[in-house]
């Protein structure tokens, strides 16, 4: 069973919003031209800039394309990791979010995918997602109601779905317990600096 304290483990940090807004003025981008870009609010990119608001993931990964950087510009990354993490002392994922990330991949240079341990809460519900690349779950805990295209299909410990996330996809936790997740995908969102 995964536990939820953090003490000792390695963690990926979120830059603050002075990042994004140094990025968005280097490129003269005003925030309704990076809003555009990126599909989100002015209102909202202006609140992350000002470290009011925090970005999900999606979010994150939204801003890094409209300003044409990798996602990892907004994190800090363990370089040099070694390719094996030992269960003692877990890598989380810090993000504002309900969900817990624990970051299973070594972190290499040139990395092409992830492998993520996601602890889902009940109740949780992803945005709908569509991007490059492909994604495979696969459920160890719990029951997880996934949408893949118009496919709706409910996951159960021991069941997986491997598919191209171009496909409008989404996730969530009906039920009243927590559901535990091994996530791979394509292309890396956490590899390291190049």
């Amino acid at each position: 069973m995964l536990h939820r304290e953090r003490a000792g483990g390695g963690r990926t940090r979120f830059a603050t919003g002075q990042t994004i807004r140094a990025r968005r003025q280097e490129l003269g981008l005003t925030l309704q031209a990076l809003a555009d870009k990126s599909g989100l609010s002015p209102a909202f990119i202006s609140q992350v800039e000002r470290n009011q608001a925090s970005a999900s993931m999606v979010s994150l990964m939204n801003l890094a394309q409209a300003l044409d950087v990798s996602v990892t510009a907004f994190m800090e990354l363990p370089l040099g990791e070694a390719p094996v993490r030992r269960s003692a002392d877990p890598q989380y994922i810090e993000i504002e979010s309900p969900v817990q990330y624990i970051q299973l991949s070594a972190g290499m240079k040139f990395q092409q995918m992830d492998a993520v341990l996601m602890v889902i809460p009940p109740g949780h519900v992803f945005p709908v997602d569509q991007r490059e690349g492909e994604d495979f779950l696969y459920v160890l805990k719990g029951e997880l109601y996934t949408e893949l295209g118009s496919l709706k299909e409910t996951l159960r410990e021991g069941d997986s779905t491997h598919f191209n996330s171009r496909t409008p996809h989404t996730a969530r936790n009906l039920t009243d317990r927590e559901v535990v997740l091994l996530y791979v995908g394509t292309p890396s969102v956490f590899q390291a600096e190049q």
